[in-house]
Order: structure tokens, then sequence, then C-alpha cells
């Protein structure tokens, strides 16, 4: 029986999420390495009074990934609404609290739940532990905390780890160096993205990679976060706080979003990622461009056809 191939996809957020249902239905051997640095809302709650990794982005990359019936990953995304001390939290989050409670190791939680979500593929932390994530702006100003970097609304010179000695999760780390694809993206830039990428073990094991290093650019821009950002901006973010030759492949999308859609993300602050060819491709990266977008409440990535393009990659 031939071996399925080892794709490892790093990042966080809703965009790691779309793009792993998508993934999941093809025969490969799936990772996905998460941010630990939510530290808001439920996930921040839990952090505080369980001294754990938040739960919040693992928990939607375990039901990415997980094969049971609609019922059941719904119910494990329920998000209760009443209830002295129980508003707020997700069904998933207080389960993966129980589990790091009970067993004293969230990796050991991680992968007893996603033996009875029945998941496909593996979920790691990137880190050990929680990471605090920080920002420095534009103006000088420092801004401590994942969930309070966004609400600044000033450009974002730069995010580091408040303790540059986090170590990266022994098997993460291993998961990159056997991978036969490393996938970066899609997902928050500085706030699910980065924080994987500054763990410093992490970083180095995909510099020194041998397996093609593919980076999934956004569709939109993310107010506060991303505003006004082209694909080459994304890039140049990258480049900035990891260095140069990190990445080989960028997938973009070059298709125009219709103005109905653009018109709702108006209204928060959010644009299209224009695609700047020229700038692309002046950092020596190769460049996949392609009608990435699927259309519906919001506006996401096809996870089928990004899942389409990674693999034409693996074969390459």
């Amino acid at each position: 029986m031939k071996k399925q191939p080892k794709v490892v996809v790093l990042g966080g957020g809703t965009g790691l999420s779309v793009l792993l249902r998508g993934l999941k239905r093809y025969p490969v051997d799936i990772t996905a390495i998460v941010t630990v640095a939510d530290d808001g809302g439920s996930s921040g709650r839990l952090r505080r009074d369980y001294d754990m990794p938040p739960p919040g982005d693992v928990r939607n990359v375990i039901a990415a990934l997980s094969e049971v019936e609609p019922l059941v990953e719904k119910m494990f995304q329920h998000r209760f609404k009443v209830g002295d001390g129980i508003t707020g939290h997700s069904l998933g989050n207080l389960l993966l609290a129980a589990m790091h409670d009970i067993t004293g190791d969230f990796l050991t939680g991680i992968r007893e739940l996603s033996r009875v979500l029945n998941v496909r593929g593996q979920v790691l932390p990137a880190a050990k532990n929680s990471i605090i994530l920080c920002a420095e702006l534009e103006d000088g100003t420092i801004v401590q905390g994942e969930s309070k970097i966004p609400l600044s609304n000033k450009k974002i010179k730069r995010v580091f780890l408040s303790d540059k000695k986090i170590e990266p999760l022994r098997e993460s780390v291993k998961a990159i160096q056997e991978a036969d694809l490393i996938v970066i993206g899609p997902g928050s830039l500085y706030t699910s993205i980065l924080p994987n990428l500054l763990v410093k073990g992490i970083s180095s094991s995909i510099r020194e990679a041998t397996a093609p290093r593919v980076y999934v650019c956004n569709v939109m821009t993310q107010p506060g976060e991303t505003t006004d950002y082209t694909a080459g901006d994304h890039v140049q973010a990258l480049i900035d706080h990891v260095g140069h030759n990190f990445i080989d492949v960028v997938i973009v999308n070059n298709e125009t979003i219709p103005s109905e859609f653009l018109d709702l993300y108006l209204e928060e602050g959010a644009s299209q990622v224009q695609f700047d060819e020229e700038r692309l491709m002046s950092f020596g990266i190769g460049l996949v461009c392609d009608n990435i977008i699927q259309y519906g409440t919001l506006v996401r990535h096809d996870a089928q056809r990004v899942s389409d393009l990674l693999l034409g990659l693996l074969e390459k």
C-alpha cells in the first residue's frame, strides 16, 4: 500500500479550519500545528483559570478534522449563552479543559479527544505552554496580549513573544522535519500565523526543511491588523519576522471579488487583498495565482481548489 504524503499545516483561526475541511478529503497524512497565543474570551478565561494553553484554536481544528455526525460536531462547537460561569464557553473548550485537568497534560487531552471524535490526522500545539504575544505599533506603543492587538487600530510594526525562550513541542518539530509539504496559513497574519513562527524551534525547522514550503495568502484584509495590505505586504511581513529563504511558493488569489461582497466588508474596514504581481515576483518566490475564493455569507478560501493546488505542488 502506497504511503500517504505527510502534509503539515500551521496557523490558527477560521482560515486554518476552512483549509483543513477541504484537505482531509484527500489521501494525505495531515498534521495541524496550532497557535497557543489566544488570550481572549472563553480561551483566555480557561487559560487563566486552569493554567493551560488556550483551547479555542485547537478546538476549531479538531472540529474541522473530525469525522463524526454533524450534530456531534455542532454540540462540540456549541457556545453557552446563559448560566453563571458558563456563559461564553463552548463545550469543546470545556472538554479540552477537563481532559487537561484529568490527564495533567494538554497534548494528551488533545489526543484523547481526537480519538473520541475520530479526527483525521493529528492536532498539535506549536509550543509546550501558552505564549504571550506582544506588538510594537508604528508609533512605538507596545501592546501585550493577542486579543488586544487588533483593537489598537494602528499599523503594526512587528509582533514578538514576551518570552523568547518558549520551547516548541517536540512532536511539532518532528512533524515538520518529516513533512512532504509544509503549508503556512491562511489566517490572521499577526495573531494566528506569526505566533507559530516566532517559536524559534518551529521557524528553524521550517527553514531547514527540504519539503516545499507554501504560504496561502489571505483574500481579505483584517481591520486593525492588515488594513490596506497587498499580497506582497503579507509576504514582506513574514520575511521581516522570520527571514528570507523561508517560503518557496505563494498561493494568491488573482480574481476580483464582486462589489456586493466587498461592500459588506467595507463597512467593517476590510477590503480585498490586492494581487501585486511585480512585487511578489521580486521576492524570488514561486507564484501560484488562481481564483481561490468561495462565496457564501462571507468570502472564504475555496478549500477544495486550494487543496488541489497544494497537491499539485506535492506531485511536482
